[in-house]
């Protein structure tokens, strides 16, 4: 199997490699669109500036690239915010691949800490009508790793869901295009277990 990691100038890339590498998958890690879409499966990972992701894949071609893509792909954290279309972060608009926005945290009380930085949990995994097996094998209300200060609203896309200052999307999908807003690579057996999913079941 042919992994690719899209290189698109955000951080977290080598994380998502070597979480790969423990699972005997050697991804490429690459912006080379013949290189990307020949791949069996495409991960689009990330930490960093919306807007400024954003012009270096307008500037690169790979905004139109991503959104042409017909094998599975795998969007993390800002990569999924990304495939939205719009993001409150920076005013960007996006890929456009999810029709939703993305929130920037409103802390209610005291407590509520932007940004959401830790293990939480997910509910109601898989429950919109033929879900596909990224979440095979993962029971309710398993634990996994967040670092972010926006969000996408739960929604038509949703297929897992955690709760901080309000219930969002810990995960969506649509088509070909899956993407979690935690970090599956960081998040332990669980995470090991969803990318694995995502590899060799989907």
């Amino acid at each position: 199997m042919k992994a690719v990691i899209i290189d698109y100038n955000a951080g977290n890339i080598r994380s998502v490699e070597n979480a790969l590498k423990r699972l005997g998958v050697e991804a490429v890690i690459t912006a080379d669109h013949q290189l990307i879409r020949t791949a069996d499966k495409v991960i689009f990972p990330g930490v960093g500036e919306a807007a400024t992701t954003m012009s270096f894949l307008q500037a690169n071609g790979l905004d139109v690239l991503i959104r042409e893509l017909t094998q599975p792909v795998l969007g993390i954290c800002l990569g999924m915010q990304l495939m939205c279309r719009y993001s409150e972060e920076g005013d960007t608009q996006c890929l456009g691949i999810f029709d939703t926005e993305v929130k920037r945290f409103e802390s209610q009380r005291h407590e509520d800490k932007v940004p959401h930085m830790g293990w939480n949990t997910l509910y109601n995994i898989g429950s919109r009508v033929n879900a596909p097996s990224l979440f095979g094998g993962i029971p309710e209300n398993s634990y996994v790793y967040f670092v972010h200060s926006y969000y996408v609203p739960f929604g038509d896309y949703t297929i897992a869901t955690t709760d901080y200052i309000q219930p969002f999307s810990a995960a969506i999908q649509k088509d070909n295009f899956y993407a979690t807003q935690f970090h599956p690579e960081k998040s332990g057996a669980i995470g090991e277990q969803i990318l694995k999913n995502f590899l060799f079941e989907i």
